[in-house]
């Protein structure tokens, strides 16, 4: 095991997390009002009181781009966790699907499937990931058959009380970290490198985004608005859901 320093972290983080941002951005560019009213749910933004377009308009913006930061930020931490386990276990980027990590520690062979946090998913998927852990552990065992393989659900934020899940562990937070780094205290080590030209990207990420509301306020305004700037609701709910849409 070699122990991974501050400044290796500081100097993965300023690399990489420009990627982060940059796909931000690229998400925000290519945002288009028609494609994302069809794929929400009029209904609820009328139980919701919305009352002008600017309103919708910014409901609509930042549901969608929360979950879309949620999904991009969560690649940058896979990527983050790799590279703390090759530096310490030479661990590597899994070529078996649906793992993404293998390292050795302790004459024991790991297999990772990491996850932003522990609430990531329903039942059809926490049985999609034990079926792979189990077909991953099948194609290791048939080349080192007396090799203890074991398979980790990982989390890089939050915490789970009952982590032996009988097939394979879920280990979260500062457990994960220590598992990939050795230290009990790597899980607070790295957030302050996280924060690496954040102002300078957040504040570009905030001027596109205010150019991007208004221009699509003025276009949901001119088509399902009323003259006097109220929703046309039944002209939304038909945008969305009739069988004829409308020209």
């Amino acid at each position: 095991m070699s122990p991974i320093s501050d400044l290796d972290v500081t100097e993965y983080v300023a690399k990489n997390i420009s990627s982060f941002h940059e796909k931000r951005l690229a998400r925000l560019r290519d945002l288009d009002l028609h494609k994302l009213l069809r794929r929400k749910n009029p209904y609820l933004f009328r139980s919701k009181n919305l009352t002008s377009a600017e309103e919708l308009v910014s409901h609509l913006l930042d549901a969608h781009l929360s979950s879309q930061e949620e999904t991009l930020f969560g690649q940058f931490l896979e990527g983050l966790a790799i590279h703390v386990a090759e530096k310490v276990h030479g661990g590597h980027k899994s070529g078996i699907a649906g793992i993404d990590l293998e390292f050795v520690c302790d004459q024991k062979r790991y297999i990772v499937s990491i996850k932003s946090g522990p609430n990531w998913g329903n039942s059809a998927q926490v049985a999609n990931m034990r079926l792979s852990f189990r077909q991953a552990k099948q194609r290791i065992r048939q080349d080192r058959a007396s090799l203890e393989v074991i398979a980790v659900n990982g989390c890089c934020y939050g915490r789970d009380r009952r982590p032996d899940k009988g097939e394979y562990y879920k280990i979260c937070g500062q457990d994960f970290w220590r598992l990939l780094s050795g230290d009990d205290t790597f899980f607070t080590r790295i957030i302050e490198p996280l924060g690496h030209e954040a102002r300078e990207h957040n504040e570009q990420f905030t001027a596109q985004y205010g150019d991007l509301k208004k221009r699509m306020a003025s276009v949901f305004e001119r088509e399902f608005c009323q003259a006097g700037g109220a929703i046309a609701w039944p002209r939304l709910v038909e945008f969305s859901s009739a069988k004829e849409p409308p020209a």
